[in-house]
């Protein structure tokens, strides 16, 4: 799998508590991004973090939260998560998404 020097980054910022169809939602959506044949996906779990309700979602021992922050990182190429927008769309209610142009260095096994 190719992904080009010029690519967009899709980054995904949910709650661990956020569903979709009886599963959590961050499974949801990297399972559907792998049926969209995009490169990968990374759920990264944050130990703390707040959104637009100012509420705050910690780790901390005398404040557990069962709801810490997700954020889900897809890199691609343009037209492949342009058409994988609309598959997002369907699945996540609220919450931030953010696109942003990158540049590839390195990826895979056979690059020169």
């Amino acid at each position: 799998m190719e992904i080009p020097n010029e690519a967009l980054l899709l980054r995904i910022f949910l709650g661990e508590a956020d569903r979709w169809q009886h599963q959590p939602l961050y499974e949801a959506i990297v399972l559907a991004a792998r049926e969209a044949h995009l490169a990968g996906a990374t759920v990264l779990r944050g130990p703390m973090g707040f959104g637009k309700a100012s509420r705050l979602h910690t780790s901390k021992v005398l404040r557990l939260s069962a709801d810490l922050p997700l954020v889900i990182e897809i890199v691609d190429s343009e037209e492949k998560i342009n058409a994988f927008l609309p598959t997002l769309k369907t699945m996540f209610g609220s919450g931030l998404v953010t696109l942003e142009k990158v540049r590839v260095l390195h990826y895979g096994a056979n690059n020169t």
